[in-house]
């Protein structure tokens, strides 16, 4: 029984790690648990589906409590919650479905592609932040694509569709209480897809490690936010994400051993 125990915890720590390292990120700069957690399973080996899955059935409960928060402190544009949250959620639901119905082998390369392409955009950003302000044009489509991305990705919610508001000139507070949100109901209408395409099994071990590193990391997100500048921990982030997702893409495609 004690040697079962131990097992379970030894299988059980890299995730939470995972968990733990990604919310201290997200809860410093608003984004990036998604992508950075699935771009560290994705390399321990996790399955396209499982880690996209698990990412967004830990999510639930962390953007559960970030969406309270914001909406008490009137953080919340409730115009662009709604322009936000119809098409988030079908691109959402979409690429969950999409992901679901498709071999794993064959778009694991695609999403590590993917995961470079947002850890090179965070890379451009952290040079340039803060980001010069536009009139904010593109709502419905940023949603739509975003909430796909964010399916089946497994994270990319938050740096796509917040920083394009906010590189169009979006006001910072209302822009992020606005996106963290919608992030509650797209992470539940995903969760809820994977679950019918996939069942219970899907959500094993990664998603209790994600979870529990989560939990323990959330009160530490804002002490990080406070004491570390945005640029610079963009630009860390940027760089952790395209070195592990890249490195995950030459591995897929057996460019390297």
């Amino acid at each position: 029984m004690a040697e079962g125990w131990v097992e379970f915890l030894q299988t059980l720590l890299p995730f939470i790690l995972v968990g733990f390292g990604a919310q201290i990120i997200d809860g410093a700069l608003g984004m990036a648990y998604g992508v950075i957690s699935s771009s560290l399973m994705l390399a321990l080996g996790v399955p396209p589906k499982a880690a996209s899955a698990s990412v967004h059935a830990a999510e639930t409960c962390t953007t559960a409590v970030s969406a309270i928060s914001h909406v008490l402190h009137r953080n919340v544009d409730w115009k662009l919650f709604w322009r936000l949250m119809v098409p988030g959620v079908a691109g959402g639901v979409a690429g969950a479905y999409f992901l679901s119905n498709i071999d794993g082998d064959l778009v694991k390369p695609w999403i590590q592609a993917y995961l470079v392409g947002i850890g090179l955009w965070l890379l451009w950003r952290g040079f340039r932040y803060p980001p010069k302000p536009r009139d904010a044009r593109f709502v419905a489509p940023l949603g739509l694509v975003g909430g796909f991305l964010d399916a089946t990705g497994g994270g990319g919610w938050g740096p796509v569709v917040t920083s394009n508001l906010l590189i169009q000139g979006s006001a910072p507070r209302y822009t992020i209480g606005t996106v963290n949100t919608v992030e509650f109901f797209l992470t539940l209408a995903i969760s809820a897809t994977f679950l019918v395409h996939l069942g219970w099994e899907t959500f094993t071990t990664v998603t209790i490690g994600l979870l529990i590193g989560g939990v323990i990391a959330a009160p530490m997100g804002a002490w990080v936010a406070r004491h570390v500048p945005a640029k610079p921990l963009m630009i860390m982030v940027g760089f952790i994400l395209t070195l592990t997702a890249g490195y995950g893409a030459l591995r897929s495609l057996a460019l390297i051993g």
